[in-house]
């Protein structure tokens, strides 16, 4: 039996392709994976001087691009992607990844509050970004919680280590890259992805490739130690000469194949809404935004 073909552009973020495409497990599946290597490499560049819509991640659904028929974003900006136009995000499933602010050691921010009024890298109306406002709302006024358009993550660590801003806004594995090159976190947590298709996105392989991240989850939970290696495809160029010890690495961002539930996105639009993030979507309406669920 022939293999579909699947266009998929990974973030770095987490593991589970990577564990997939070296263990064969989208084959079995009955998918054939293209990776596109360009957005992953341009999700990891400096962004600086592009708009919303001229992002690595946003040329696919523009027509700037080749089409991918899945990708992966904040829960914020999967929803606002697709409110402008930008594809359909998929309530099926959800991810759980970290994200972290960091300083050099030697800085003078030693405390949440200390980040008032300070400019820190963020890749724009991504996960770097929705995260300052969602972690630091409950600390700061919204008008002193400032960020700056770096790009991607290895932009934002590059950018941070230069000196070129005194914080930055980073999820994995650059948490772990910053543990091991000496920074200093200020403030952590966790928070929500989703995927987001083209509209006419096909249903069952869209299901497929949910199944195939799910056996990956299921090996980083039974023997994580042979997937960390694995975190080697998720370095950014710049980085790359570095002798990384990725046995001390997280496992990164997790996998759960549950559906999210209709008032957490309630609550991500309002909370978009609120930090002025939503000023591109046409639409607001579940109907509109969301790929049925499965049945």
């Amino acid at each position: 039996m022939a293999l579909a073909q699947l266009s998929i552009a990974p973030t770095g973020m987490r593991l589970h392709e990577w564990i997939a495409l070296e263990r064969g497990y989208f084959q079995d599946a009955g998918i054939e994976p293209k990776v596109r290597w360009d957005i992953v490499s341009g999700i990891m560049s400096s962004w600086q001087g592009k708009q919303y819509l001229e992002r690595p991640q946003d040329q696919p659904f523009v027509g700037a691009a080749e089409p991918v028929d899945i990708i992966n974003h904040c829960s914020w900006g999967s929803v606002c992607n697709a409110g402008a136009g930008l594809g359909k995000f998929v309530p099926d499933a959800y991810g759980v990844a970290r994200w972290a602010i960091y300083v050099r050691p030697e800085s003078s921010i030693l405390a949440p509050e200390d980040l008032a009024d300070v400019p820190i890298a963020v890749g724009m109306r991504a996960g770097s970004h929705f995260n300052v406002p969602y972690r630091l709302e409950s600390i700061l006024p919204l008008d002193r919680i400032k960020t700056v358009n770096v790009g991607g993550f290895g932009a934002r660590l590059s950018a941070l280590l230069s000196g070129e801003v005194e914080a930055s806004s980073l999820l994995d594995p650059q948490i772990s890259m910053a543990e091991q090159l000496g920074l200093r976190r200020v403030i952590g947590n966790t928070f929500k992805t989703l995927w987001v298709v083209p509209p006419g996105a096909d249903r069952l392989l869209v299901d497929a490739y949910f199944r195939v991240l799910q056996r990956a989850d299921a090996d980083l939970d039974l023997d994580p130690d042979s997937c960390l290696p694995l975190w080697r495809f998720s370095i950014p160029e710049e980085f790359q000469d570095r002798a990384w010890d990725f046995s001390q690495f997280d496992t990164g961002e997790r996998f759960f194949y549950e559906a999210l539930e209709r008032d957490e996105f309630e609550e991500i639009l309002e909370a978009a809404q609120r930090w002025g993030l939503d000023d591109f979507m046409q639409t607001r309406a579940y109907e509109d935004l969301a790929l049925p669920l499965s049945v």
